[in-house]
């Protein structure tokens, strides 16, 4: 079972979003184009600086830092998502669990029928 959570935003054009729990395999590989297709600009502007800055450490430690900035970034990508959705005026609305992100979505809109104009949007 996948645990998602579930964030919504109501105003002139309502949306909710599901963000799944856990580690990201494809932000670990693909880090910046994993945040430019997610949106989060300001995550990859400050993963961008701190490329910049390992880009000067010295040789041993150049790679091994590389390393510990895509892992840490696969451990808390979705945790970044979240933080970015606060910041744009979404509210976490509960959490949801299903064997993929689809039943999930089903378990929630049966718990708050409400998100559904916002998932459909």
């Amino acid at each position: 079972m996948r645990v998602f959570t579930i964030h919504s935003r109501d105003g002139g054009k309502p949306r909710a979003r599901l963000v799944p729990e856990g580690f990201s395999g494809w932000a670990f590989l693909f880090g910046p184009l994993w945040l430019l297709w997610r949106g989060l600009w300001l995550t990859l502007l400050g993963y961008l600086a701190l490329a910049a800055a390992i880009a000067f450490l010295p040789d041993p430690w150049e790679g091994w830092a590389g390393i510990a900035l895509q892992i840490l970034l696969g451990f808390h990508a979705h945790d970044l998502e979240r933080w970015t959705l606060r910041r744009r005026g979404y509210a976490m609305g509960g959490v949801a669990a299903g064997a993929d992100e689809e039943e999930a979505t089903l378990r929630a809109l049966r718990a708050q029928p409400a998100l559904a104009r916002g998932m459909m949007a």
